[in-house]
């Protein structure tokens, strides 16, 4: 396998071969060599990095490496010489071993313990990819001053702009679904994406322009088994971002950039599968969902305030976390209420991929860490037989008590929730302790940085106080 791919770098004459791997926050980091220098030894020796620069914090030490993996590779689009590009897992040193920290490591292990759980099942995922292109971005903050300033040619605040590009084809808030030229001014951008996904393997279903006026985008992509989309959308993250700077645009998955404008998800369509077919579906069952697929369903709902600690992992997931905007704010499912965590989509007309629709995560989530955890919750509910009860039309779900039950509405909230809930996540060891413990500190360290920051807002409510 090693000889083939090494004859084959030499048969296409790459210049440069990078290596990616994801760091502890969900960002992919990059290292580069000479093609010439890529030899059966990488792969077994791998390359030096200081782990410690990044977030991994070796127990051992700063040293670690990072070993090539040739089961995801790709012509890299934006090199001007010719470069493959390999995905590389994280590893100790002394012995080489996977680092516990390393979010691919997590997700494999995940997989490993579907595997041991119910053989001959693969899990499989299908994130929707939602984001803003914005024309300028700036923003800083200063012991004596904050601001942000977004900008995008296509937003309803740019209708009495007096520039030679004013033509009067704005699109109103929140009425960009689906926009046609020549309101939509973004199609050439997310044709020329779909095009490098095309060349790098990933089908994708279908584009459009989305709700939001400002340039919201949505790029939606075929099905694959939970490591291989993994991979696959931190290369589609990566595109996109690439091709809108080629465009002189900024691409953001960030969940809520703009104000009164719809925030931006990465819903996630999921469902187990032997032999090709999704053994969520059931033709006699009620929504033709299997007892399997309600277990699983089940279980991701018991854990949902818990999940949201990977799946929407930032202090801005919960200002698109709110009533009024499509947004998931109640722990139920719906056939069609999309304010419901989990939607079963009512177009589904092929068996094969019968699946439920996670829908609070967001963009600032580790894929391979949001992956792992809605996998590991959908086992327990398997597994312990959880009953998700009936599905729900009203935007909130309701308890035994009739409270109604609500996701946690800010990221502190989920955290509590994770230190009570967790238990699911760390059987096998697949979410290690330590891996735990460093997300949560990360996490509570952006929210203080948050905390002790004037807002702009509060000027408008308290400066002549």
């Amino acid at each position: 396998m090693i000889e083939k791919f090494l004859k084959m770098v030499k048969d296409k004459k790459y210049e440069q071969v990078d290596f990616k791997f994801t760091d502890i926050k969900g960002g992919w980091r990059h290292l580069t060599i000479p093609a010439e220098k890529l030899s059966e030894k990488t792969f077994t020796d791998g390359i030096g990095i200081d782990g410690s620069s990044i977030g991994f914090l070796s127990v051992k030490a700063g040293d670690m490496i990072i070993i090539p993996d040739i089961s995801f590779y790709f012509e890299d689009p934006f090199w001007d010489d010719p470069t493959i590009s390999i995905v590389a897992n994280v590893c100790e040193v002394n012995p080489t071993e996977p680092h516990e920290r390393d979010p691919r490591f997590t997700a494999r292990k995940a997989v490993e313990r579907l595997s041991k759980a119910l053989p001959g099942v693969e899990a499989f995922m299908g994130p929707e990819f939602e984001f803003y292109l914005f024309d300028e971005v700036r923003y800083d903050q200063a012991p004596n001053h904050g601001f942000y300033f977004l900008d995008a040619e296509e937003a309803e605040w740019n209708s009495g702009t007096e520039t030679d590009l004013s033509l009067g084809h704005q699109i109103r808030y929140k009425e960009g679904y689906h926009a046609a030229p020549p309101q939509d001014k973004t199609y050439d951008i997310r044709a020329r994406i779909c095009k490098h996904l095309k060349n790098v393997g990933i089908q994708v279903k279908y584009h459009h322009h989305e709700v939001g006026g400002a340039s919201q985008q949505e790029i939606e992509t075929s099905f694959a088994s939970l490591m291989e989309m993994a991979d696959k959308s931190q290369l589609v993250k990566y595109i996109i971002k690439n091709t809108a700077a080629r465009y002189g645009k900024s691409a953001s998955f960030m969940p809520k950039p703009l104000f009164m404008e719809p925030g931006s998800g990465l819903h996630v369509h999921q469902f187990l599968s032997r032999d090709g077919r999704s053994i969520f579906y059931d033709l006699d069952k009620p929504l033709k969902l299997s007892d399997t697929g309600r277990h699983y369903l089940g279980g991701i709902l018991k854990h949902a305030p818990s999940l949201l600690a990977f799946t929407s992992p930032s202090t801005n997931s919960f200002k698109r976390l709110v009533p009024g905007f499509e947004a998931p704010v109640g722990i139920n499912y719906s056939v069609g209420n999309r304010t419901a965590a989990v939607r079963i989509p009512g177009y589904i007309k092929d068996p094969d991929v019968m699946r439920i629709e996670f829908r609070p995560p967001d963009g600032t989530a580790n894929i391979y860490l949001a992956f792992a955890a809605m996998l590991m919750a959908g086992l327990d509910g398997i597994e312990n037989k959880i009953d998700p009860g009936e599905p729900l039309e009203e935007i909130s779900g309701q308890t035994e008590a009739g409270k109604p039950r609500m996701l946690p509405y800010s990221l502190a909230r989920t955290f509590e929730a994770l230190e009570d809930d967790k238990e699911f996540l760390t059987r096998d060891g697949v979410f290690s302790d330590e891996l735990i413990d460093t997300w949560t500190k990360l996490k509570k360290s952006e929210m203080d940085q948050v905390k002790v920051r004037p807002h702009p807002w509060e000027f408008r409510l308290y400066y002549d106080a």
